[in-house]
């Protein structure tokens, strides 16, 4: 017997097992990690098969749940009252992240401006190193990455990716779909070229020890959070290129159109949040407290 159509505008999703898979393949993936840092479960440390098992799992989950969204859409089940609830998901979630880096530079600035104030014990170290104060920052013998070279360069490169990944928008809304391609193909190209970069300083700084040396990475609040801020907004660019190139894909595929693109706008809206918070980033890590 057929389904009765619903008379109504909501969509009640139809039983799913990815969210129980995608939990189970989380914990496996988080566990995996300890093991790997620190060992457990009689598993010495240094083993990888758990972390990557669940990493693969979870990549599999992301890709079946996804998968079933897009399904749902091209089927018509996002109607525009379910639109309105993607949207404000979506904000959520923008908002969530926000709050993350938000943390991270309330730490920063805390620990930046009344570093003087506190007692550090060596295990925890001191903004730039044990027993040494804001002021004596950088440590002897340290020689600060110069933001004016590939730092500037990447500023530069998500700049550029925000305006053509608003060009690509407003192609897509005017229906040109050869426009839209060539704008979305610019911006995932600038997006592997940033995190190429990020790549390669993440490689000068460590092989040439520049910014940090043996002392300071060990013990400077200072380089760890730079690697935890930076690292963290890389991970995000990667996320977002991953998420504008199945976009690219969809379009290639005929899946949106002036009237229903809402996936490329959730894109767009969180590349430009990785935008916002690269210039925050740039101008105080790098050129203010650089």
């Amino acid at each position: 017997m057929a389904h009765a159509k619903p008379q109504h505008d909501y969509h009640l999703v139809d039983p799913s097992p990815w969210p129980l898979l995608t939990s189970l393949t989380v914990v496996v993936m988080l566990t995996g990690a300890v093991v790997w840092m620190k060992g457990m479960f009689g598993l010495p440390e240094g083993t990888k098969w758990m972390f990557f098992a669940g990493l693969a799992g979870v990549l599999f989950c992301m890709f079946g749940w996804w998968r079933d969204v897009i399904r749902e859409s091209q089927k018509g089940d996002h109607t525009p009252v379910v639109q309105i609830g993607l949207r404000y998901g979506m904000i959520m979630f923008i908002a969530s992240e926000v709050m993350l880096f938000v943390s991270f530079f309330w730490m920063f600035f805390d620990m930046a401006i009344f570093n003087e104030a506190r007692t550090l014990t060596p295990e925890i170290g001191n903004w730039a190193e044990t027993g040494a104060a804001w002021a004596t920052w950088p440590p002897k013998g340290v020689e600060l990455l110069d933001p004016w070279s590939l730092p500037l360069l990447n500023t530069v490169i998500l700049l550029l990716s925000g305006t053509t990944v608003t060009w690509a928008h407003h192609a897509i809304i005017k229906n040109d779909r050869d426009g839209a391609k060539l704008a979305l193909w610019i911006t995932v190209i600038l997006g592997l070229i940033f995190s190429g970069v990020q790549a390669y300083e993440y490689y000068h700084i460590i092989h040439s020890k520049l910014f940090f040396n043996e002392a300071a990475m060990n013990s400077g609040l200072y380089g760890s959070m730079f690697f935890l801020i930076t690292g963290f907004h890389g991970f995000h660019v990667a996320v977002g290129t991953i998420f504008l190139a199945v976009c690219l894909l969809r379009l290639y595929l005929g899946q949106m159109s002036p009237e229903k693109h809402f996936g490329f706008e959730a894109a767009a809206w969180y590349w430009h949040f990785v935008d916002v918070v690269w210039l925050f980033l740039f101008a105080f890590m790098y050129v203010v407290y650089g």
